[in-house]
């Protein structure tokens, strides 16, 4: 199957947290920095834009769970 993308975000530690969503909710997911950020990764790590790819046939479920996620700011309450 093929890799697809589903979003950009800022950094490798949030590529690494949504991944870490899609995941438990079994849909395997890889995250690469962006073109912008390649410059970027030897001196300052997971910073820059990184795009999250799932594969194609988890692409729509994917996005759901997302969306779901955007949706709901108590998931990332830590209080």
């Amino acid at each position: 199957m093929a890799l697809v993308s589903l979003t950009v975000v800022p950094s490798g530690l949030e590529a690494e947290e949504l991944c870490g969503l899609l995941r438990v909710n079994d849909i395997d997911c890889t995250y690469r920095q962006t073109g912008m950020a390649m410059g970027l990764s030897a001196s300052t790590g997971m910073a820059g834009p990184t795009e999250v790819l799932v594969e194609e046939s988890d692409l729509e479920r994917a996005r759901e769970l997302l969306e779901a996620d955007a949706d709901d700011p108590s998931a990332h309450d830590t209080s």
